[in-house]
């Protein structure tokens, strides 16, 4: 009863397939959880139920269920997933199906109520708490299965049905939080997309899947399974923490973990404590998730090689303008040519040409057609990299709030009872953290100064909130935290990444992690379905940031 080992075996709807079967055979584990949802997710899905109405989950759970369901009843290892998305009921009376295909008895539990009715939208869904998923474990389910849950639910549910914590125990509600939350996107945690992936013991090869083992009061400790790939470094751990958070105020249906108040210790070889982290009491509302169809989208990039590049794209810009207009036109010029080079790929830039419209015919081959024309009527040395196709529908990403109570929230049990959970007594009314828009006020530096890339002395990891995106950024050593703290403002991050500065950005320091966050609003538009941008996601920004070449204090090493 001391520690509740929970293990992770899907970041992503499209993470490693094998990784249920991994972790299951890696060690000793009590649940298993898989997060399939993201934004993007919930629009493929509402687009599956579209064509079908019996559809709108997970359809990759399944498949990976069937190899590894047998082994982990044989175990007493309980899943947990999100894969339900937009029809936990359906996937749950598929997995009974498959229970008795493979000749299996498999208790089944499911958590709805998180759709909202919205006639005017794709689909639209409130991020629920984790009672449910616990109510189902209490009633003794193998497998629960949720629709949209926060992410760290999924981890924060089993710890509820284990430890019997109620909504009162707030701080041990926000370390299962934190812990669901390093845990939820795989591999990251791991060294997964790890900005010193050159220093893990396997070069970031095949990271390992992670494992939280979480106490009665909220702490844990972050390892992964023997033998396997990666690293567990506060590092690491940090890198993740810092992915699509925004300020100190992590808000949840649950609780609000301040993430100010997270420690992390290198406890022994790929094991991170993780403790004294605090929580307030929630708001009293949960974030909906909206996706709608935006309309219809299509792309053509032309080469350009050699001279006069900057001519040679207002060129083909006027041609397309001429042959369909102007009105949801943009044009990209990636500047990827190198002067005086023998590779003609080398000598090249890239002119992207992207137009989005509400009517598909404008949009498909009356567009991309024009622009094939253009081979023989252009530029000198006039190529494309695409061919002329129709176009794609795309999403658009909104969100805003409902009130606690004016969610359904309902833990289906095994045996078929519906069980209303209902929502939080006490709520702090809070909407959003404290916004710190600069750094505060030290004085000048007096050290002097080498020249650099910010990387030699920084980690990051990057992200994606609908339309926003987030930058963490972290000092690797104590060192280096104050000159970090006082140096990297939101003006700087201006001058280093352009595209921020006519933008609201807002800043937030965390100092127990020796980090600094940006939540850089309206960087990615109308959210990564409808993005054009060549990193939709946001997902290398901080790599980009990393790659800028500063003044860093003489003395600092990593």
């Amino acid at each position: 009863m001391s520690v509740l080992r929970i293990g992770n075996a899907s970041g992503f709807y499209g993470d490693r397939f094998a990784a249920w079967r991994e972790m299951l055979d890696g060690g000793e584990l009590d649940v298993l959880t898989g997060d399939y949802l993201a934004e993007l997710t919930m629009l493929i899905l509402g687009r599956d139920r579209m064509r079908d109405p019996s559809l709108g989950y997970a359809k990759t759970f399944l498949r990976q269920a069937e190899g590894v369901l047998g082994t982990a009843l044989e175990r007493g290892v309980t899943l947990v997933t999100n894969a339900g998305g937009l029809n936990p009921a359906g996937l749950a009376d598929a997995i009974r199906s498959l229970g008795d295909r493979i000749g299996l008895q498999v208790r089944v539990g499911y958590v709805e109520g998180d759709a909202i009715q919205r006639p005017d939208a794709l689909t639209a869904n409130a991020y629920l708490g984790a009672f449910g998923i616990a109510a189902c474990l209490g009633a003794g389910a193998d497998v629960v299965v949720t629709g949209r849950v926060t992410d760290a639910s999924l981890a924060v549910g089993p710890a509820i049905a284990r430890f019997g914590w109620t909504r009162d125990d707030l701080d041990a509600l926000a370390g299962a939080t934190v812990a669901g939350h390093l845990i939820e996107c795989g591999a990251q945690v791991t060294g997964g997309n790890f900005s010193f992936f050159t220093e893990l013991p396997d070069g970031g090869h095949r990271p390992g899947f992670p494992i939280a083992e979480l106490h009665a009061d909220g702490s844990s400790v972050l390892t992964k399974h023997p033998g396997t790939g990666g690293a567990v470094t506060v590092e690491t751990v940090t890198a993740q923490l810092l992915y699509e958070v925004g300020g100190p105020d992590y808000l949840g249906p649950d609780v609000v973990t301040r993430l100010d108040t997270v420690r992390l210790e290198q406890e022994g070889p790929d094991r991170v404590r993780v403790s004294e982290v605090r929580g307030t009491p929630p708001p009293d509302t949960l974030k909906v998730g909206v996706n709608n169809l935006g309309g219809f989208r299509n792309s053509m990039t032309f080469v350009l090689c050699g001279l006069d590049i900057p001519a040679k794209a207002a060129l083909v810009r006027g041609q397309v303008e001429e042959s369909v207009g102007t009105e949801g036109l943009e044009f990209t010029l990636a500047r990827t040519d190198h002067p005086d080079t023998g590779d003609t790929e080398a000598a090249s830039a890239l002119l992207h040409v992207h137009l989005r419209d509400g009517d598909r015919s404008r949009a498909g081959r009356a567009f991309s057609a024009a622009a094939v024309e253009l081979a023989l009527a252009s530029y000198p040395g006039c190529t494309l990299t695409t061919l002329p196709g129709d176009a794609t529908p795309y999403g658009v990403f909104t969100a805003d709030t409902i009130a606690q109570d004016a969610v359904e929230h309902v833990a289906v049990l095994p045996s078929g009872e519906r069980v209303p959970i209902r929502p939080p007594t006490v709520v702090s009314g809070l909407q959003g953290p404290l916004i710190q828009h600069e750094a505060l006020t030290r004085g000048p530096s007096l050290h002097g100064t080498r020249r650099g890339p910010l990387g030699e002395l920084v980690g990051a990891r990057s992200g994606d909130k609908g339309g926003d995106a987030n930058l963490g950024v972290w000092a690797r050593t104590d060192a280096t935290w104050p000159w970090l703290r006082d140096w990297l403002t939101v003006e700087r991050l201006a001058d280093l990444l352009p595209e921020t500065a006519a933008l609201t950005v807002e800043r937030y320091e965390l100092p127990n992690l020796r980090a600094v966050n940006f939540v850089i609003r309206g960087l990615l538009g109308q959210g990564v379905a409808a993005s054009t941008r060549f990193d939709p996601q946001a997902k290398a920004l901080g790599e980009l940031l990393r790659s800028r070449v500063v003044d860093l204090p003489a003395e600092a090493r990593a």
